[in-house]
């Protein structure tokens, strides 16, 4: 894929079927219009008197949205593009397009600097759109409604995924309120009951696969992967020394949780990882590696005992220095200051426990959580429920039923069996302590 012009906006970090956001989604300008890049698509906005006409950030928090389950947080504010009317053309929420926005607080980055770390004020910048800057939803330069198109990075699940869940979500419960409340046992709407009750859990394997083939076609240019090289005594996994990893590519710097979660930091243009800050406590031992972009903004740390802490830490510092081209200074705390100040990334990258390595690693879910488990199970187990009561009358049609049922159950356990059984007999148990460089695939 050919890469955008700086500075262009890096989406939130994301996994699994999002993960292909990261590589390919960016929002830029280019020859007189605003660009956005996602997997699917390239639309482009005109900038000027036919077109973005200027640029309001709403620095104001968005609300909450409720969901079965635990809420979701609302925005950490809304950048508008407005025509000369005022109309909206587009907007988007800033954290959408900040990399390190899902391991920070809500708002805990907010106005002037989350203008500048996601890039947009240097965007907007180079596309000659005049930005303004309000505090409150009712001030006469918000655009009213929800019009204009949105410039987000897209969807983390693809639309096919979301189709055939819909479609046959809609297909279930149509057949199973006629079963419940007619009391029918008409083979052919048990049939439909277990065929449409087992395409959820045959959808998510193949959106399983979709994602394994789409993220192998995505195949940037690496300088450098450097793992972590923990200290002893600190509790790190086979899963954590095999998963995480820093990667310096030829326009990012990119950390890779366990999860497979990843953070894309440009290492190109306005808004650029600019520097690495090597910090050491009172006494002179080093106690991590922080990011820092203009502005002495800190974007991201590595814990020294986790990254280089090591038999081959001082191996993995070096090529890191060496492969990232940036500007290598030290520090020292004084007095009562401490060390991170504030919620950063890369703080938390080790598990406290084997079940939230767990948790962290599966593969994700939708926004619907164990409420999507749980339906798919539940309808399975109809399936063979309905299935058996008609045994006698519909032989045929109740194997059928009992099978499908029984496959998808089988679907929906087998991954999870399989994920909890290796994590617990293999990758969350400790790791051995590595002496010799790690082979490093470039």
């Amino acid at each position: 894929m050919t890469p955008a012009p700086e500075p262009a906006l890096r989406p939130a970090a994301s996994r699994g079927p999002g993960l292909e956001r990261c590589h390919s989604a960016r929002l830029y300008c280019e020859d007189g219009a605003l660009v956005l890049r996602t997997r699917r698509r390239v639309v482009r906005h005109p900038v000027g008197d036919t077109g973005i006409a200027r640029a309001v950030f709403v620095d104001a928090p968005g609300e909450d949205r409720e969901r079965v389950g635990p809420t979701l947080p609302g925005s950490w504010g809304e950048l508008q593009l407005q025509d000369r009317d005022g109309a909206l053309v587009g907007r988007f929420d800033l954290e959408d397009w900040l990399p390190e926005s899902p391991a920070l607080p809500k708002r805990s980055v907010r106005g002037e600097q989350l203008l500048s770390r996601t890039g947009v004020s240097h965007l907007l910048k180079a596309a000659g759109i005049p930005l303004h800057v309000v505090q409150n939803k009712d001030d006469p330069l918000v655009a009213s409604g929800r019009g204009g198109a949105v410039l987000g990075p897209g969807n983390v699940f693809p639309y096919w995924y979301w189709g055939v869940r819909a479609f046959a979500g809609a297909a279930w419960f149509a057949a199973f309120t006629a079963v419940l409340f007619s009391g029918t046992s008409a083979p052919r709407l048990i049939l439909l009951l277990a065929v449409t009750a087992a395409v959820a859990p045959v959808a998510r394997l193949l959106l399983r696969a979709w994602t394994g083939v789409r993220l192998r076609r995505c195949t940037p240019a690496v300088r450098e992967r450097v793992g972590p090289s923990p200290a002893p005594g600190l509790g790190a996994t086979v899963r954590f020394c095999r998963d995480t990893e820093l990667r310096v590519q030829d326009r990012d710097l990119v950390l890779r949780d366990l999860g497979g979660q990843e953070y894309w930091f440009p290492l190109t243009g306005a808004h650029a990882v600019t520097s690495l800050v090597l910090v050491r406590d009172r006494t002179g031992s080093e106690l991590g590696v922080e990011f820092r972009g203009p502005g002495k903004q800190v974007r991201a740390v590595l814990p020294w005992d986790l990254w280089f802490g090591g038999g081959t830490g001082a191996d993995g510092w070096a090529r890191l220095r060496r492969a990232a081209g940036l500007t290598v200074s030290e520090r020292r705390l004084t007095g009562k200051a401490i060390w991170p100040k504030g919620p950063v990334a890369g703080l938390r990258m080790l598990p406290g426990s084997g079940t939230e390595a767990r948790r962290m690693s599966r593969f994700p879910g939708t926004i619907a959580g164990v409420s999507s488990t749980a339906i798919m199970a539940i309808g399975s187990v109809f399936s063979v429920i309905q299935g058996l009561q008609i045994t006698d009358e519909h032989p045929d049609a109740a194997l059928t039923a009992v099978l499908l049922g029984a496959v998808g159950l089988a679907l929906q356990g087998a991954p999870y069996a399989v994920h909890q059984l290796r994590s617990r007999f293999r990758l969350d148990r400790p790791a051995p302590e590595r002496t010799t460089p790690r082979k490093v695939a470039v």
